[in-house]
């Protein structure tokens, strides 16, 4: 920028983005004091360099304003989780159904931990069906992306991810 760039010749280009040519540096200098504006190096790799006469700190703002936009319209996925155990009744599990339902419906990723106490690990297939349940239970809303099949550490976990329409 300014008095950084030292190669010369280069290619100039004015405010409205048209070719001034190829000059020397100083009499792109000259161009940018006329237009009282700063001269950036656009392409610095090119033979000769590209250098845009510009208003720097009015482009690095309107970069800043971009950058927020885009920040703004992004979506975060958040994982929330269910957590059930085996023998979990009814009503209670329309609860925690109607939750993972909601948190789906927000296009976030549900986990369903189902959690084994004492003698719970004896019957690992009651566990099995509870999380069918859950899947029948969610398959308009939900694809399952991860089911373990194996016990790990007292605890079934299944994942699901909204369906994208």
């Amino acid at each position: 920028m300014n008095d950084q760039i030292r190669i010369s010749p280069v290619r100039l280009i004015d405010p409205d983005g048209e070719q001034l040519g190829v000059v020397s540096l100083q009499v792109a200098q000259e161009k940018a004091a006329e237009f009282d504006l700063d001269l950036v190096e656009v392409a610095p790799q090119a033979r000769p360099p590209v250098i845009k006469i510009m208003d720097w700190g009015k482009y690095q703002y309107e970069q800043q304003k971009q950058a927020q936009e885009a920040r703004k319209n992004q979506t975060v996925v958040e994982i929330k989780e269910v957590q059930l155990r085996p023998v979990t009744e009814d009503h209670d599990f329309q609860t925690k159904i109607k939750r993972a339902r909601r948190f789906l419906e927000d296009g976030n990723i549900v986990r369903v931990v189902l959690r084994y106490r004492g003698r719970e690990l004896r019957r690992p297939e009651v566990g099995e069906a509870m999380l069918d349940r859950v899947e029948e239970a969610t398959e308009d809303l939900a694809t399952v992306e991860h089911r373990s099949r194996k016990i790990e550490g007292r605890r079934l976990l299944m994942r699901l991810e909204p369906i994208s329409n």
